[in-house]
């Protein structure tokens, strides 16, 4: 099995007068590697969650990873609220998304102000391992605040690494 690309690093990015913005390159390599039919000279595809009224930033799943988001909605029970709860956020409350050959896209005005973005304005893109989000970078810098209080309330000699999860032992 292959290595599998992850998003990793964060950046501002310019939103033009027609509302594109450009997606950071290191972001393009996986987006690419996660579109199974994406091919040399094709543009990647993607899929933008925005989400409920409590999300606010825009989570972005490569082609591969919502499908497997897709297919777990799949297994639950039809009709359960769980199930329909999930559909109408991973399906309804989101947009396809197609990277144009200078490797920017097209930011709508829907998410624009989902976010909080205007035309010549910054977007924060942050890296989150399977997924990479968007923010405005006011509330990026808000939510960053909250970040560092969790890190202040733990003790000075914590490493963060402390608190993954233990790694089940292979054969389990």
């Amino acid at each position: 099995m292959g290595r599998r690309l992850r998003f990793r690093g964060e950046g501002r990015q310019k939103v033009d007068k027609k509302g594109r913005v450009s997606i950071p390159a290191s972001f393009r390599r996986v987006l690419e590697a996660g579109d199974p039919g994406w091919d040399t000279g094709k543009q990647p595809e993607f899929v933008i969650v925005y989400g409920d009224h409590r999300r606010n930033y825009l989570e972005c799943y490569t082609i591969a990873a919502i499908e497997d988001v897709e297919e777990r909605i799949e297994e639950m029970p039809r009709g359960s609220s769980e199930r329909r709860l999930l559909e109408r956020t991973f399906s309804g409350m989101s947009a396809d998304v197609v990277v144009d050959d200078t490797g920017r896209f097209v930011l709508t005005q829907k998410l624009r102000d989902k976010i909080g973005v205007n035309l010549d304005s910054e977007a924060f893109f942050i890296a989150s391992g399977d997924t990479f989000q968007i923010w405005n970078p006011d509330t990026y810098e808000q939510e960053q605040a909250r970040t560092e209080q969790l890190l202040d309330d733990l003790p000075e000699d914590v490493d963060v690494l402390a608190l993954l999860p233990r790694k089940k032992p292979q054969g389990d």
